[in-house]
């Protein structure tokens, strides 16, 4: 497996990774262009030439970003992949001096033995909530966990 830095080639292949997820309302959708503007915040994992996961660090202040839109294809959970994804991320978070992580997740226990806490939703920054959330088939009843990292 090998992770990479997004390029905007790669934009058709994000799509097709979380059309499922997406339908379900798991993921939150995002236009071509939506990825193309914050196309350096995602991570990409390929196995061979396959794109097999991708999650997305995206900054709200200078002290806040959020993990988001992660997911590992089908055929490949388990086999830690998306915990490198995160790994990265956060690695990425403290070069940039991050001091905190966010993520909205129906999978907390895999953040919690990521060295996340979780929070309750009306901490969220409301930016988040009218940016993000708003979009959501599932808005305004979440069943999403939040979860915070200090770094």
């Amino acid at each position: 497996m090998k992770l990479c830095s997004a390029k905007l080639s790669d934009i058709g292949a994000i799509q097709k990774l979380v059309a499922q997820e997406v339908e379900s309302g798991v993921l939150l959708p995002r236009s071509d262009d939506e990825i193309a503007t914050n196309i350096r915040s995602y991570i990409l994992a390929y196995e061979q030439e396959r794109l097999v996961g991708l999650c997305a660090l995206h900054i709200h202040t200078q002290e806040l970003a959020e993990i988001r839109s992660l997911i590992v294809d089908k055929d490949f959970r388990c086999a830690g992949i998306g915990k490198e994804l995160v790994l990265k991320s956060i690695a990425n978070a403290q070069k940039l001096g991050l001091k905190r992580l966010l993520c909205l997740t129906y999978q907390d226990q895999f953040f919690k033995l990521l060295g996340f806490e979780e929070i309750p939703k009306e901490s969220i920054p409301e930016h988040k909530i009218w940016a993000d959330c708003i979009k959501c088939k599932h808005f305004p009843i979440c069943n999403e966990i939040s979860l915070i990292k200090k770094l």
